[in-house]
């Protein structure tokens, strides 16, 4: 695989050029700092593009779906053919994530990375592209032995990277992560367990809202996950082959490849969260261009977010995934490079500074 060479090129951002963005944040016309994680917000972003003024015009959302599974196991409050329903219903504008795009002015690209469904018949006639980059119909029910082959898992980071190369080729200035397959808050916390060293019940939540009984039995499944399959802490591919899914080697992979593109990535909720940790630990450096959209009410996010040291910026309840929170992230960020850029200087208001 030609993870190492994509690996070898991924540098922590430029700190010349965010030194350059505080001098010109600190001369606007407000008190320093007083536009809070605005200002932090236009200083990532030139410190990520290496742009003394950048653009972030054309912006997309990539979600990626998948199967699991596990989802035989009573772990989710509703069947795993609903993946595919929503898949059609991504590519025909219906969505959550398809509104609040729109009205974040962004692109959404439906991922088919890992569903147990042939969208072939479904043609062209959506209004949402849909790419098939299909590694598996589904993983295989991790209870009972490795959702993936290593080289699988390793697939569907290729697939991540090859098209943040694409997109970011095409001239996109900023990506966000989104998912979608039912069941897939159970590899997530099974993930979350192993590479935060907390108690599976610390973990896991309700997902798409199990009630007590499935939730006793979801952290069951997950204990017997963790056992039958012993992933490997040290080795981030280990876990996400054995306990993890096709849509989260995905966004890992995509969060790869932003960060040798030099393209911000916003990260969604708890799913995408999990994805952005094994490409941090994968390789740490990518931290450096990602922005954490919002705090997921499932009860993992919290641990995974601190692992990484991602501070979420938006914090509205939400549990929905499909990159709903990354794109109202999206609206945040961009504000604040609209100040940044916008914004008088003292000099130019003939303002008198602070004595």
């Amino acid at each position: 695989m030609e993870l190492n060479s994509i690996l070898s090129t991924i540098t922590n951002t430029n700190g010349k050029f965010a030194e350059e963005a505080q001098t010109r944040l600190d001369s606007l016309t407000k008190p320093q700092g007083s536009l809070g994680r605005l200002e932090e917000f236009a200083k990532q972003l030139v410190a990520i593009t290496e742009k003394e003024m950048p653009e972030i015009d054309k912006k997309v959302v990539f979600t990626f779906a998948g199967d699991h599974g596990v989802a035989g196991e009573g772990v989710s409050a509703f069947p795993k053919e609903v993946t595919p329903q929503m898949v059609l219903n991504f590519i025909n504008g219906g969505a959550g994530i398809n509104v609040l795009a729109r009205h974040a002015g962004a692109e959404v690209i439906v991922v088919d990375i890992g569903v147990d469904y042939d969208f072939s018949a479904a043609g062209s006639g959506g209004n949402v592209p849909l790419q098939i980059r299909k590694v598996v119909n589904g993983t295989k029910n991790m209870r009972k032995g490795p959702a993936m082959t290593r080289e699988e898992a390793e697939k569907c980071i290729a697939v991540g990277i090859a098209l943040a190369d694409e997109y970011a080729k095409k001239g996109y200035r900023i990506f966000g992560t989104g998912e979608m397959g039912i069941a897939n808050t159970t590899p997530s916390s099974a993930i979350a367990a192993v590479l935060t060293d907390k108690s599976v019940e610390a973990v896991t939540g309700r997902g798409t809202g199990i009630n007590d009984d499935a939730w006793i039995n979801k952290v069951q499944v997950i204990k017997d996950a963790i056992a039958v399959n012993n992933p490997d802490p040290s080795d981030p591919v280990d876990v996400l082959a054995k306990i993890g899914g096709a849509e989260i080697g995905g966004i890992a992979g995509l969060i790869i490849g932003a960060a040798a593109n030099k393209v911000p990535v916003i990260v969604d909720g708890f799913i995408s969260t999990t994805g952005a940790l094994i490409a941090y630990l994968i390789e740490p450096k990518t931290k450096d261009y990602m922005f954490a959209a919002h705090m997921s009410q499932e009860i993992g996010h919290k641990s995974i977010l601190e692992k990484i040291g991602l501070r979420p910026i938006l914090d509205l309840d939400l549990r929905l995934g499909e990159g709903t929170g990354a794109t109202l992230a999206m609206t945040v960020i961009e504000a604040g490079l609209k100040i940044y850029k916008e914004m008088a200087t003292f000099a130019e208001a003939a303002v008198a500074n602070k004595t």
